[in-house]
């Protein structure tokens, strides 16, 4: 019987399986596809490199910019609890997610234009309210996602099927990178930047598409119960079990290789300067970074997801300081252009072992709707801390950005440590 498309890319990627469900290969093949777009507009769109860019660009208040990745990444966590309650009552899951899909990809489109007619602090608030009907949108592709993938794919498939989704749109973002930097030598208008992000608007566009395609089973329903009520019997979640409540704590000090990222931004425009081609090397670094890592990482993880956190977490925080120490000691070696970007480079390949590792382990943890009370939860408090923390280093940034980056990175050894105490779910 001649094979589909779906089922010869399962098996060139799953060599060890011969029989398997009847829809896995196509559930598998468009979560992969699926997860490629949506990641290449995730790095179209940056708030730690493109967005943070482009809002300099337009001459937005300083204030504006510093909080961008805060509401970005927060922002699309702190809704989850409450929207937790009203998925837990749909069968059918994915379109949620095609909603949500669609949601982000009018949230950039309209970003884009923003950019090209507008700026100032116009154009900075218009932006920042917009990026916060992104982020909200982002919440119901989270919750949504989580659950799916839980349904359709196997527990010994997750972490390699997300590290093969980062590799493959880390080549796509290579690529991009390159185009942007060519560019950027002749054209670094407004025009070409708003393009960017058009670009990444059309991704969400095609991802809701792919999505829509996938077999999922139906999931046990729930009744509309009331909201807040149902939010404070999952936050007892917190109380009652131990490992959930040890997996936050050490998520929240994992927070160090996401938000150390932009800071490497600042003390590249601090110590060299702001030239557009600086953009498209980091672009560039953190492309490279996903493919070269992502599937080890993955591989990793169906083994130990919490050892992937661990060790990851361990490389961004020794980057951090050991930054720390050439910026404050070797002050001539702190000018060299090349040094930010390699610095990317390897948080790049940190943060991508942190995020599929974190990602991994907490839907592994559990399965049916106590697996969207885990990730609505575990992301609802972490977006809480994340506005705060980001707030703070924030602010602290306008002092020294350099302190900010090692305090950070201590953070995150404490974290790796705590991280590596974690019970192994892959082996339960």
């Amino acid at each position: 019987m001649k094979k589909s498309i779906s089922e010869k890319i399962y098996f060139f990627l799953n060599t060890d399986d011969k029989n398997v469900d009847e829809h896995l290969p196509r559930n598998y093949s468009l979560l992969l596809l699926n997860s490629i777009f949506t990641k290449l507009g995730d790095s179209l769109s940056n708030p730690k490199t493109v967005l943070a860019w482009i809002m300099n660009s337009i001459n937005a208040p300083v204030y504006m910019i510093s909080f961008i990745v805060p509401i970005r990444e927060s922002g699309s966590m702190l809704p989850q609890l409450f929207l937790a309650s009203y998925i837990k009552t749909k069968a059918k899951r994915k379109w949620i997610f095609v909603f949500g899909s669609i949601f982000q990809f009018t949230s950039i489109f309209a970003i884009a234009l923003t950019a090209y007619f507008f700026d100032g602090f116009i154009a900075g608030s218009i932006i920042i309210l917009l990026l916060i009907t992104f982020s909200f949108s982002r919440s119901l592709c989270s919750v949504s996602s989580k659950d799916v993938l839980g349904k359709t794919i196997p527990k010994n498939k997750r972490g390699k099927l997300k590290g093969y989704t980062v590799s493959v749109s880390g080549v796509l973002t290579l690529f991009a990178g390159l185009l942007i930097m060519y560019q950027s030598k002749s054209d670094a208008s407004l025009l070409f930047y708003s393009g960017i992000l058009l670009c990444a608007s059309a991704m969400w566009l095609i991802s809701a598409f792919i999505y829509s395609k996938i077999k999922e089973p139906k999931s046990k329903t729930e009744k509309n119960k009331d909201t807040w009520k149902e939010v404070l019997q999952s936050i007892k979640l917190v109380k009652k079990d131990r490992r959930f409540k040890n997996f936050i704590i050490v998520r929240s000090l994992l927070l160090c290789s996401a938000l150390t990222a932009p800071f490497y931004v600042l003390l590249a425009q601090e110590n060299v300067g702001k030239e557009s081609y600086l953009l498209g090397l980091f672009i560039i670094a953190k492309g490279v970074a996903s493919f070269l890592s992502a599937p080890v990482w993955g591989k990793m993880a169906d083994v130990s997801s919490k050892n992937v956190m661990s060790f990851a977490t361990i490389i961004a925080s020794f980057l951090g300081i050991g930054m720390f120490v050439i910026i404050e000691v070797f002050t001539d070696f702190a000018k060299v252009f090349w040094l930010y970007p390699v610095a990317f480079f390897i948080l790049g390949i940190a943060h991508s072992g942190v995020r599929l590792g974190r990602k991994t382990y907490v839907v592994n943890m559990a399965e049916g709707n106590k697996r969207t009370d885990y990730v609505s939860v575990s992301n609802t408090i972490i977006g809480l801390i994340l506005l705060i923390t980001g707030g703070i280093s924030a602010l602290a940034s306008l002092f020294s950005v350099e302190l900010v980056l090692l305090v950070l990175s201590i953070f995150g050894l404490l974290g790796a440590f705590l991280s590596y105490k974690l019970p192994n779910v892959e082996a339960q």
